[in-house]
């Protein structure tokens, strides 16, 4: 059931084309949490990240904030509860790391206004936040992979959002930055749910999972409860060993005995107690 107050889907479904892309998904995000978003490629992870951004509507089903649908608040109000953090992030633009993150600020104020002291404040308490401010003065093209991404996470907390949406923040950086970046993200005092490809990762970060196979919401519960071995290989059609470290799995991927996703198996829809699983189906992708 969708809470009274913060960001949530109920029932949600999303078509492009005759593609079913989601399929009567139901989320609730609890204040405060990170839940992590998993699943193959072509789960419908991007999409339903795109749905309660507001950047997509449903094409069935409601995505609410405090109660209320979306659809009947204004881009300026979802936009300064909610930022996103996508993948990439690209200007041809010669913008400085500063001039990145006030942009975060552009839902606060009407347009052509100049920026307040209240933007210049939370403009340099992002940039502290994310320790980027000896950054501030620096061309944006001049920086590594993980401090675009601490930049673009930056500009987001100068949003002042209640609720931070990640896709895949972690792909195409190095283990140190990895890490650097997702004990930043853990430490955000907001509502954060990450899409993440790496189920270590995941586990070691995320209060919560969220596991999405052919558009369908396979299993949700704590990291222990979801990641067992039964779920990996029927959700990624691989075999792996699932240990416990420091209070979460470890899973340690098995090259005998792999093998690819059945395709055209039908998911069937989540039993009652327990961590809810079941079999993987359809190709569609979510991009």
């Amino acid at each position: 059931m969708t809470g009274r107050t913060g960001l949530g889907a109920q029932r949600v479904t999303r078509r492009t084309g005759d593609r079913l892309v989601l399929d009567g998904l139901t989320l609730t995000l609890r204040p405060g949490e990170t839940v992590g978003l998993i699943g193959p490629n072509g789960s419908g992870k991007s999409t339903l990240l795109r749905l309660l951004a507001g950047v997509l509507a449903p094409s069935g089903g409601v995505v609410t904030l405090d109660g209320r649908p979306l659809g009947e608040l204004g881009r300026r109000t979802v936009a300064r509860r909610v930022a996103v953090v996508e993948q990439h992030a690209h200007t041809q633009t010669e913008l400085t790391v500063r001039d990145v993150v006030a942009l975060g600020r552009v839902p606060h104020r009407r347009a052509w206004t100049a920026a307040t002291a209240a933007d210049g404040r939370a403009v340099t308490e992002a940039l502290d936040r994310t320790g980027l401010t000896d950054r501030a003065d620096q061309s944006w093209h001049t920086l590594s992979g993980g401090e675009r991404q601490r930049t673009q996470i930056a500009r987001a907390l100068a949003q002042e959002p209640r609720e931070l949406l990640f896709d895949e923040p972690t792909n195409h950086l190095d283990i140190q930055h990895q890490l650097d970046l997702l004990d930043l993200v853990a430490s955000l005092p907001v509502t954060t749910l990450v899409a993440l490809h790496d189920l270590n990762l995941a586990a070691m970060y995320c209060d919560r999972l969220l596991v999405l196979a052919g558009g369908l919401a396979v299993a949700e519960g704590t990291p222990g409860e979801v990641l067992t071995a039964d779920l990996i290989k029927r959700v990624y059609g691989v075999s792996a060993e699932v240990t416990a470290a420091d209070g979460h799995p470890v899973i340690r991927f098995l090259r005998r005995g792999a093998q690819g996703p059945a395709r055209g198996a039908s998911p069937g829809r989540p039993g009652s107690g327990g961590p809810r699983a079941a079999h993987v189906g359809g190709s569609e992708r979510d991009r």
